[in-house]
């Protein structure tokens, strides 16, 4: 025979229910939360709600609990009680009377990033009233990092995360802040698939340059991948053009290109903590696998893919071969190495700065636009626009401390 079912459970505090809020401040020091729950513990009141934080060494504390049985005198004991155990801590304490709990959060809940470099008085304020002018309330804010940028984040409900994205992109781009706007849920922190731009995002150079240097022909190649970058040209036309300014050059050259290749500041940080986290990470490239592999190598990546130069007899034939990763074949990357990770494409982020990432960016659940040309600034899901890869953490809510956490054995 079966046990019967528990009855059900009756919240601590309804609507109707009497409830006091204590509020503790003052110097922080161990024992102080254990010492006020203990202190209300002699009364036999329910917790409800529980808030504390610690800003330069000052703790303020916030418990929501029931109102003791017996009344007003009763109350009356707790507060003095309360209020005694403060003083003997050498703390501020406020106790407020009122009924049930706190009130119910609006439909709609996002978590709100913004990175500042610094983040000022002013830019907090407009991004604060921006929130609320489009009927959004922020719920909780708390800081995320304090290095190598100021990032903190505030929850909100009340308002829809397209909309808070679209009127904080604007606010963002008048204040000079990168602000991120992700819908709340359990997806944020489940398992993800991370892909990434390798030039001029994972690495601070661009590889073909770094071979037409060799070959002489840098300045040209150049105008040609600014001008391609920027979206005023084909990619594979601009690829294959030059490209073939390289014939002739020895294979030997790809090892140099290597040895030249300098990885962006926090890049990896940024891969280090999201393989820790369980994250997959990996590369698309409008570049070449003779960079992408060696860089898959070392830095423990799942994934890469890119273009791939031709080399017979120990040369370079000016010529590729294989299929073309260009814009379009980003995002069909981006969608292959999701299916093979078994991550859902609204779990994958993308990263990237150039007009021929901008079909990954759009097709990912987040696309970052990292240092990147206006046009694809304005596309992404948001930007981060100082020159540390590893910010992009705290756009998946990833605190400094979580980072460091991941990274101390090294």
């Amino acid at each position: 025979m079966s046990a019967p079912l528990p009855p059900p459970v009756t919240p601590a505090a309804g609507d109707d229910v009497p409830t006091l809020l204590v509020k503790i401040f003052g110097k922080d020091r161990p024992g102080i939360t254990a010492g006020l729950f203990d202190t209300l513990a002699a009364y036999a009141v329910d917790v409800v709600d529980i808030e504390q934080v610690v800003t330069r060494g000052r703790i303020t504390l916030c418990a929501l609990v029931t109102a003791p049985a017996g009344g007003a005198a009763a109350e009356g004991a707790l507060r003095a009680t309360v209020h005694s155990w403060a003083e003997s801590m050498h703390l501020q304490t406020e106790i407020i009377s009122g009924r049930g709990d706190n009130r119910p959060r609006g439909t709609g809940r996002s978590h709100v990033t913004v990175l500042g470099h610094p983040l000022t008085a002013e830019s907090a304020a407009a991004i604060a009233a921006r929130i609320t002018g489009t009927g959004g309330n922020i719920d909780r804010i708390f800081r995320l990092a304090k290095y190598p940028v100021t990032a903190v984040e505030f929850a909100v409900s009340g308002a829809g995360t397209e909309e808070l994205r679209t009127a904080l992109a604007i606010e963002a781009a008048k204040l000079g802040v990168d602000v991120a706007v992700v819908a709340a849920g359990l997806q944020r922190r489940a398992q993800r698939l991370v892909v990434m731009d390798v030039d001029s995002t994972l690495i601070q150079d661009e590889v073909i340059e770094l071979f037409a240097a060799h070959a002489g022909c840098e300045a040209e190649v150049a105008e040609v991948t600014a001008r391609a970058m920027r979206g005023e040209l084909d990619f594979e036309q601009s690829l294959h053009a030059r490209v073939a300014l390289l014939k002739g050059l020895p294979e030997s050259v790809v090892d140099k290109v290597r040895a030249e290749v300098r990885l962006t500041p926090g890049a990896r940080t940024l891969i280090r903590t999201l393989k820790r986290l369980g994250f997959q990470v990996g590369v698309v490239s409008g570049g070449f696998t003779q960079v992408t592999d060696d860089l898959r190598e070392r830095l423990g990546l799942d994934f890469a893919s890119a273009n791939t130069l031709e080399i017979v007899d120990g040369s370079l034939t000016g010529r590729v071969t294989g299929e073309i990763v260009d814009r379009a074949g980003k995002a069909r990357l981006l969608r292959r190495f999701a299916a093979e990770a078994g991550v859902p494409l609204a779990q994958t982020v993308a990263i990237g700065d150039g007009a021929n990432d901008l079909d990954m960016l759009n097709a990912a659940g987040l696309g970052v636009a990292f240092n990147a040309k206006p046009v694809v600034r304005e596309a992404a899901h948001t930007a981060v626009n100082v020159p540390f890869l590893d910010t992009v953490l705290y756009l998946l809510g990833v605190t400094r401390e979580e980072v460091e956490a991941a990274n101390t054995h090294e």
